[in-house]
Order: structure tokens, then C-alpha cells, then sequence
């Protein structure tokens, strides 16, 4: 499992779906649907209709990868930070039960509220 407590997580900019359906579809459950793929350097996180997915690609290569499933059940609390005038990144943590906060840096360009709002969509 990633470990998410020792720093913050990467940042994110928002890339084409089919890399993400092609990364997790194996994981993918029945009725599950990738929303949005971000990406950072090598590594992305996966928004489906059920959790966020994120996948640690490890190795030269890359085709080892860690993924790490965050049901948006167990979400108590979120916090979703916009973008300022001079301040260009965005930021979601989220508290996990269990798990800790785990937070996520966007580029400036990201919706971030979008993706607040879908996550209380599906965690309220």
C-alpha cells in the first residue's frame, strides 16, 4: 500500500480516461465506471463511481504497479482547496477511517470542485 502519511502525494494533471480504464480494468467491479484520470509524473490516481484507485508504477519498466483502493465509503470527512491568483495548485485530502488523511495535489487547471462534488455525491 502506498504510504500516504509521510508526505504529501504528487502532482496531479488531469489526462484521457482510456489510460485509466486500460491501468485498472482488471480491478474494475460489475456497475463500476472510471470518471476522471490524473496523472503525475509515472504515477496516477483513477476517480470511478466507487473509489479512488491509485496506482504507484514501480520498476524501470513500469509494469509493476501497487494500487491502492480508497472506497468513498469510508471517506468521514473531505476537504477540497481551489486554486488562488498566486497560488496556480489545487488540493483534496480526504480522511480515511483507518487510513489517515491522504491528500492529492492538482495543477492549477484541475476542477477540483467538480471532483469535490462528485465525491460527496457518492460519500454523503
Amino acid at each position: 500500500m502506498i504510504d500516504f502519511k509521510n508526505s504529501k502525494y504528487f502532482k496531479l494533471k488531469q489526462t484521457d480516461n482510456e489510460d485509466g480504464i486500460k491501468l485498472v480494468q482488471p480491478l474494475l467491479i460489475d456497475g463500476e465506471e472510471v470518471l476522471y484520470t490524473y496523472k503525475g509524473i509515472r504515477d496516477c490516481v483513477i476517480f470511478t463511481n466507487k473509489r479512488v484507485i491509485s496506482a504507484n508504477l514501480q520498476g524501470v519498466t513500469g509494469k509493476k504497479c501497487d494500487f491502492t483502493s480508497l472506497p468513498y465509503s469510508k471517506i468521514t470527512t473531505f476537504s477540497v482547496e481551489t486554486s488562488g491568483v498566486f497560488d496556480f495548485d489545487s488540493e483534496l485530502q480526504l480522511w480515511f477511517s483507518g487510513v489517515g488523511i491522504v491528500t492529492f495535489e492538482f495543477t492549477g487547471r484541475s476542477n477540483i470542485t467538480h471532483i469535490g462534488k462528485i465525491i460527496a455525491s457518492y460519500a454523503l
